[in-house]
């Protein structure tokens, strides 16, 4: 397993992680529950309407934590919209629970992918380990 699907399978085991953004001076951290590997990349979906996707939009800058079994993963990087209809499908594939609310051929169905991104995982007994992506 490569280390963008480690990521992606710690992701999805927490299966809740916290995506913190900026809207102006305010930070701005809320629940996300998607994650997906595709073509080597990690990314996550949200709602074009809602206002994670301006705060994206104006500052791509982002980072995710989720915690596990004791051990807890961050991903700090710039998201990037990714408008591929067949990322978007393979998401809600994915995560169907969505298909009532999303729709690959939707103009509100956003997914993003990571670059420039560092992940660390991290425990209180170990050393952290760092993998840049």
């Amino acid at each position: 397993m490569d280390n963008i699907e480690r990521i992606c399978q710690f992701l999805d085991e927490a299966r809740v992680y916290y995506l913190a953004t900026v809207e102006g001076d305010q930070p701005r951290v809320r629940p996300f529950g998607t994650s997906l590997v595709y073509d080597g990349k990690l990314y996550i979906q949200t709602g074009k309407i809602k206002s994670v996707s301006h705060q994206i939009s104006k500052n791509p800058k982002v980072e995710i934590c989720a915690f596990k079994d004791g051990k807890w993963l961050r991903v700090a990087g710039e998201l990037v919209n990714d408008d591929n209809r067949n990322v978007k499908a393979a998401m809600l594939d994915k995560m169907p629970e969505l298909k009532s609310m999303y729709s690959a051929d939707d103009d509100n169905t956003q997914v993003l992918y990571f670059k420039n991104a560092t992940a660390t995982f991290s425990s209180f007994t170990e050393a952290p380990e760092i993998i840049e992506f």
